[in-house]
Parts: structure tokens; C-alpha cells; sequence
């Protein structure tokens, strides 16, 4: 295999010292620059006191924001940050008058429950939740769902990469059967920003979520919206608050005067910390390019994938490359366990019930670790399984 450029990141995040780390798809690394960050917002905090607001703190929800636009697409100030996606989410669909006889929402049931939750709470507004059916509980046949999206179709949610199984769906088929019968669409980037490309402009998405835990390496507290910039004039969301206000310091007792920007799809004051927290791994996935994060990927995928095939152990996901994100999904007896069992020797994978154990390499990982965890996870299951293995059992690799 040719050298991996990559691998030069690997000292900026500290944990890839003393871990297999293949749980991005959970939890991304910290950027060892993430401490200086975060020291950076406490001495702002201790020396500028309250001026720290007028000096950039009102601002990061755009300037954050901006960061995330250029990794998924988005234009300046299009993306603005929220403390994480379902508030984003909910923003959106309190936009919407649910009580018409255009109130379908169209979603797969291999949606992140989070988002499911939102759904279903809106049936007590009106709305008619349409969840499309899985046959594997892996992938969505596209069809069906494009089957769903009718006329009387309000919203469709998809994720662009399913999380139990990294099964990508085609968005802009979705998009584009959903524009023809004037639905829109909420794109659920969660699981594919910063490691497969996308570009919610050329897609012409009308909104998308995620957050900064995964493939981002942000950290928690973290979400962003991005709302396409024709319906800034129209959309009225009723979960608000005062940074959504054209003059918040008005300080005005009267119903909401929003913004003209993106503002107007925030709600209270920022996380400010957590921004602080989550620029750094922005920068860094900005400064390689997704494409090169992807390429990386689906060669990694697809020796991970050899290396179970070798080794009996099943896949439980796409195996062609066009329709996998960034994870392998293996199905493997007593799944929860043995995740646990590879934690106790710092190999850091996770499992998910009615899918498998999560394998996720990125950008910061050498090969020699694909080949080390699959003689640990063999070793834990046969371990598991009582019986005697002679698979390494040194995990620092």
C-alpha cells in the first residue's frame, strides 16, 4: 500500500497513543489544540468579562457556523451553530403550520430515534408521520421511499448515511422527487460530514442538521443548521428566542421581529464554550479536504471488510463503496460484550442493538490497526465464547 500523507496528524490527538481509536463515528479524537482553545475562552472570559460579547462571542454562532459551511457547501453565513441537532431540527420544523391537508412528514424508521421523537410529537399538532419501512434494518430501498412523497407531503427527513449500518442514501433523488410535488427537504448530515463529501448547495437541500461529536471532531455541545437562503424571508419559527430578533437589544415586550439573516433560526444565547471547543476540528478536516478524507476512508473500509471476511466474522452493511459511509457494522454473538472487552484493552470500537459493533478508521488511522483489531476481536470472541486463542494481545499499536 502506497505511504499515507495522512498519518503526519497523528500527533495532534493525544489519545491515538494509547488506543486503537475506531469509534469517529461516535465520538471524534480531540485536536490536541482543543485544550489551547478552551484555555483561550476561559482567559477571554477572565480578562474581558463582559465585553468578550461585543468582541466575538455574539458572533460564533455565524463564525463557527462559517467553518461548517465550507465543509458541507454552504455559503457565508448560511450555517448557524445550535447546542446540538435536535434543538437545530426542532427549529425547523416549528416552522411549519401542521394542520393543513399538506402535513405529511416523510422519514425512514432507521432515522436517528432523536429525530423520530421530534416527529412523532408533532402528530399532536396535525402532522401525519410516514415512516418508511426497512427489509434488512441496514438499508432503505429508494423506491419506497420515493414512493412516500406525495402531494400532500410537507417535510421529508432523511440521513444521508444511516447511522446503525453507514448506508448512504441517495439524496438527491430524494430532493428531487420531493421538490416535483413542492415538499422540502431536511437532510441529516450527522453522520457523513467530514468524511464523505457533500455540497447542500449543488443538492439544493432546503435544511440540514448535524453536529461536531463524529467524523468533525468537535466535541459535544455543538449542532448547526444550514437553511437554504430563499427561505430566510418566509420561514417563521416559533421555537425562538432573543438572537432570532432583527434588534435583540431592544429588549421589546411584542412578538418576535426577526432577523433578516440566519439569525432568525437561532433561539437563546450560544454555547460559547463549545464553540470555542469545536473550531479546531474544523479547521483540520477543512485543511486535508473530505475528498481525501473519503478516499482514505473506502480504502480502509474495504480492508476492514477483507480482513473480517478472512476471518468469519459477518458484515452487516453495504459493501460496495458508493453506498457505504465511513463505518463497517459487524454482526458478531454478544456484540455489547465484546465492545466492552476491547474497551478494557483500549481498543474503542461501540456496538447498537439489531446492528452490530461500529468499526470506524479516519483520517488519523494506520492500517496496522485495522490488522490489530481484528486479532483482538477474535480473540474476544473466542474468548467470549470459552475457547483458548492465541491471538496479540498488546493494544498499542
Amino acid at each position: 500500500m502506497a505511504a499515507d500523507d495522512l498519518l503526519h496528524w497523528r500527533p495532534e490527538f493525544p489519545i491515538l497513543a494509547n488506543s486503537v481509536y475506531l469509534v469517529s463515528h461516535s465520538l471524534g479524537a480531540m485536536p490536541r489544540r482543543t485544550r489551547d482553545r478552551l484555555a483561550e475562552y476561559a482567559d477571554t472570559w477572565a480578562t474581558r468579562g463582559v465585553r468578550a460579547w461585543a468582541e466575538g462571542w455574539w458572533e460564533l454562532p455565524r463564525t463557527v457556523g462559517d467553518l461548517i459551511g465550507r465543509i458541507i457547501g454552504a455559503g457565508p453565513g448560511e450555517v448557524v451553530m445550535h447546542q446540538n441537532q435536535s434543538i437545530a431540527q426542532a427549529t425547523v420544523l416549528s416552522s411549519f403550520d401542521w394542520r393543513g391537508p399538506r402535513n405529511g412528514i416523510v422519514t425512514e424508521r432507521l432515522n436517528f430515534p432523536s429525530n423520530l421523537y421530534l416527529f412523532h410529537a408533532l402528530e399532536h399538532e396535525g402532522a401525519r408521520l410516514v415512516t418508511v419501512e426497512s427489509d434488512d434494518g441496514l438499508t432503505v430501498p429508494l423506491d419506497r421511499l420515493l414512493a412516500a412523497i406525495d402531494e400532500t407531503t410537507r417535510l421529508v427527513s432523511v440521513s444521508h448515511v444511516v447511522f446503525k449500518s453507514a448506508f448512504v442514501q441517495d439524496i438527491a433523488a430524494v430532493i428531487r422527487r420531493a421538490h416535483d410535488v413542492g415538499a422540502l427537504v431536511l437532510v441529516d448530515l450527522y453522520q457523513s460530514a467530514g468524511t464523505l463529501p457533500v455540497n447542500v448547495r449543488a443538492l439544493r437541500a432546503d435544511f440540514a442538521t448535524g453536529g461536531s461529536v463524529k467524523w468533525l471532531c468537535g466535541g459535544p455541545g455543538a449542532g448547526y443548521l444550514y437553511v437554504r437562503r430563499d427561505h430566510w424571508e418566509t420561514l417563521r419559527p416559533r421555537l425562538t428566542g432573543w438572537m432570532a430578533h432583527r434588534d435583540p437589544f431592544a429588549f421589546e415586550d411584542r412578538p418576535i421581529d426577526y432577523a433578516e439573516d440566519a439569525y432568525r433560526f437561532l433561539n437563546g444565547s450560544p454555547n460559547v464554550p463549545a464553540l470555542y471547543a469545536a473550531r479546531s476540528g474544523y479547521e483540520i478536516v477543512g485543511e486535508i479536504g473530505v475528498e481525501a478524507i473519503r478516499a482514505k476512508s473506502v480504502r480502509q473500509t474495504q480492508h476492514l471488510i477483507a480482513l473480517a471476511d478472512a476471518a468469519g466474522i459477518r458484515v452487516a452493511g453495504p459493501r460496495e463503496p458508493a453506498h457505504r459511509g465511513g463505518t463497517v457494522t459487524l454482526d458478531v454473538a454478544s456484540g455489547h460484550a465484546i465492545a466492552s472487552a476491547l474497551a478494557a484493552r483500549d481498543v474503542l470500537v461501540d456496538y447498537r442493538p439489531g446492528a452490530g459493533i461500529r468499526v470506524s478508521p479516519h483520517f488519523y488511522t494506520s492500517s496496522e490497526e485495522l490488522d490489530a483489531f481484528i486479532g483482538e476481536l477474535t480473540r474476544a470472541i473466542e474468548t467470549q465464547a470459552g475457547r483458548p486463542t492465541t491471538a496479540s494481545t498488546s493494544a498499542a499499536y
